[in-house]
Parts: C-alpha cells; structure tokens; sequence
C-alpha cells in the first residue's frame, strides 16, 4: 500500500511511539516524510489542520499523537484527555480525506475494550460492556477514532486503518513521577531510590493486577507491516465495522513481578511498600493477537530485554527529568 516515494504524514513524530516509527521510517528508506512539532501545529485547531493538509497534501498518514498519560493523569484531568484526544482525530481523519489521502493509520489503545472483558481481549469485545471508570475519557475518543476510520472507509472507500496497543514502554517515554505510565514512573522511582539510599520504595495498588507490556520498537514495527498490507489481506482479518487490529506480545505479568524485574534491573537494595489504598485498575487486560500473527507480525523484543534497554536509555538522558 505504501509506496517509498510516498509523501507519508506523520503526526507525533516526537512522542515515544512516533519517534520509533520515524526512525524504522528512515531505515526502511522512506524519504518524504513531512512532521510538524506542536508548536508548529497545533492538531487540535480545526483551520490549522486544513491550512497543512493542503499545503502538503500527504499520500499517507499515519496518526499517532494522541495525549496520553498513566491512571493519576487520567483521573485528574479527564476533560482533557477527551477533548484534545477527539479534537485532533476528527481535524486530521477529516481534513486528510478531503485533500485526497486514501491511507491512515490510526493508533489507538488497549482501554477501549470493557473493564471486564473476556481474556485474552479479541477485537470483538469492542463496545460489548462498561469501561474501566479511570481512563473512560481516554478510550471513548479512541473508540471514536476507531469509528471515524470505519465510517470514512464505508462511505468514502478509502482505507483508513486502525491499530489497538497494548501498555507501552521504552525509549523517549514520559518519565514524570505522577503524569507517567507504570514503567517509566517505577524505573524513575527505583532510580531516584538507589541514588538517595532510600530505603523503601512506595508503590500504587496491591500488584496483584496484571498487564501486558510490548517495547516500541515492537510497536513501530506493527505500525509499518499494517501499512504495508494489501487490501484483500487486510479485509481477510477485519470487518467493515470491526476494522481495528490489536498489537501486543500475547503476554502478561502482575505488577508485583513486572516492579521486582525493574528493581532488578536498577539494581536498588531496598524494600518495596505496596499502597492498597491507590487504584489497581482494570484487573487484567491481556490482548488477543492472533489476527495481527496470522498477517505475519510478531513481537521481537522480550520484557527483560526490552527494561534493560528502557533503563539505559534513561540513565544516559535523565538530566532532561531533574526538574519534573
């Protein structure tokens, strides 16, 4: 589907998903890229979203900026999160389509599935029960982007595609000790523990729920095999209103392990305290991958692996965290 001289857009090119994906990009030998940083662009304002699109009049899209953040962000700011997350899907679905763009890539997330859906999660599950109250905000505008593409797709014929990761981690991530998703908040709260000789270290919940975790680079790799795939091969494994694929390793672990692996891989001495007073979450929410497997993709990199290098990355940038 995708072409090397292809103008490709991509949206979120600085983000940790969007910054993996612009490197295999470039590795891959894709040269018209165009990228925008916020600053320059704001995805959210309608008028300058249609002044780009037909400016560059992109072939491809591929939309992964989205704003994110773990369970404290999502409670504290939900206004937030649904707002700019349908803001920038509508401007981008909208305008690309009216500048001609036959295929996007819409990345979207694992919360869209019920709070107690069957596991492993199957594309399915979609919209078949209620949504885990701590990121409902977050997963109805990621439904909605699902559903932007669908309806695009029926009425119009284009292809506009979509993809639902799993929890993840690595390279470029947000490392805030409070706005942070699991990893990169317990590899910045085992580290900072080493360096002071803390003894203990406090974490959220009871680390009895489990969660699936697929490194990046995984991830960027998933993004580009989707792109790639012809029609027919598409549409053997998705529904016209059931288009979405899930991308994950197939595997979880309970918070309790995945804590222990990074204070391991810190190498911090002390103690972990577990806070049963915060929010677990969605008990379990492990993806079905089967359908994205039997179009030829599979994860690579494992979790330990995947830790050893997230934390390398951040000790060699951490100057960048001080402050926050």
């Amino acid at each position: 589907m995708v072409e090397k001289q292809d103008k490709i857009y991509l949206a979120g090119h600085r983000g940790m998903v969007g910054s993996a994906i612009y490197r295999q990009l470039v590795e891959a030998g894709y040269q018209n890229i165009v990228v925008r940083t916020h600053a320059e662009l704001d995805l959210t304002d309608q008028t300058a979203v249609r002044v780009f699109m037909e400016q560059e009049r992109p072939d491809q899209v591929i939309l992964a900026a989205a704003k994110v953040g773990g369970i404290h962000a999502n409670n504290e700011y939900p206004a937030e999160f649904i707002y700019q997350n349908l803001m920038m899907e509508a401007n981008v679905v909208h305008q690309a389509w009216l500048v001609g763009c036959k295929l996007l890539l819409f990345l979207g997330s694992s919360c869209i599935y019920p709070k107690f859906a069957e596991q492993p999660m199957r594309e399915g599950a979609l919209l078949t029960g209620g949504l885990e109250s701590t990121n409902e905000p977050y997963a109805i505008a990621k439904i909605t982007g699902i559903k932007l593409c669908e309806s695009y797709n029926r009425q119009y014929g284009v292809e506009y595609r979509s993809v639902m990761p799993t929890n993840l981690y690595g390279e470029n991530d947000n490392f805030h000790l409070e706005n942070s998703h699991v990893i990169p908040a317990l590899i910045r709260k085992f580290h900072d523990a080493k360096v002071s000789n803390s003894p203990t270290v406090s974490v959220w919940g009871t680390g009895k729920a489990m969660r699936e975790f697929l490194h990046v680079e995984d991830m960027a790799a998933a993004c580009l095999h989707v792109i790639a795939l012809d029609k027919e091969q598409y549409q053997s494994c998705t529904e016209p209103m059931l288009s979405h694929l899930n991308v994950g390793t197939g595997e979880d672990v309970t918070v309790r392990e995945l804590a222990e692996t990074i204070q391991d891989v810190v190498g911090y001495q002390g103690q972990i305290s577990w806070d049963s007073t915060k929010l677990d979450g969605t008990p379990r929410k492990l993806m079905d991958i089967s359908k994205l497997k039997s179009l030829g993709w599979q994860p690579k990199i494992a979790l330990k692996e995947g830790l050893d290098r997230t934390y390398q990355w951040f000790v060699e940038h951490q100057g960048q965290f001080k402050a926050q």
